[in-house]
């Protein structure tokens, strides 16, 4: 699974770049970014994508729209979706499920905790497919 390419969406240039590091240090190299969930969507358009790491709180369209716009179109809708977002409320983490991320993470992240919640999330993908 370490040719996945990834989408990383966060309006911080800084949790991009935490990211993107931690990911590469757990074998996963091919990683595209957007700043918002419109942004995201192009990106998810141009195709390619394996699996999307999405921040919650972000301007013009926030991760959970996104989330649930990807989940609204056949093409993307078993799209792997992590969120990682300093929304740790239990009422975000059901809203979040609800509008069917496949895995939640609450910042800050250790890059171990990113790839058991990576771990966990194609695991599951690959026994529903």
């Amino acid at each position: 699974m370490a040719s996945t390419k990834f989408l990383i969406v966060d309006d911080s240039i800084t949790i991009r770049r935490i990211i993107v590091n931690a990911l590469k240090i757990i074998g996963y190299l091919d990683v595209v970014e957007a700043s918002n969930g419109k942004e995201a969507l192009m990106k998810l358009e141009a195709g390619n994508i394996d699996f999307l790491i999405t921040d919650w709180n972000m301007p013009e369209m926030n991760g959970l729209d996104l989330t649930k716009e990807i989940r609204k179109t056949p093409a993307l809708m078993n799209l792997p979706i992590l969120m990682i977002t300093t929304r740790g409320t239990e009422t975000d983490v059901i809203d979040a499920l609800q509008a069917k991320v496949n895995s939640y993470i609450v910042k800050p992240f250790t890059p171990q905790e990113l790839k058991e919640k990576i771990d966990e999330v194609v695991n599951i993908v690959l026994a529903s497919s």
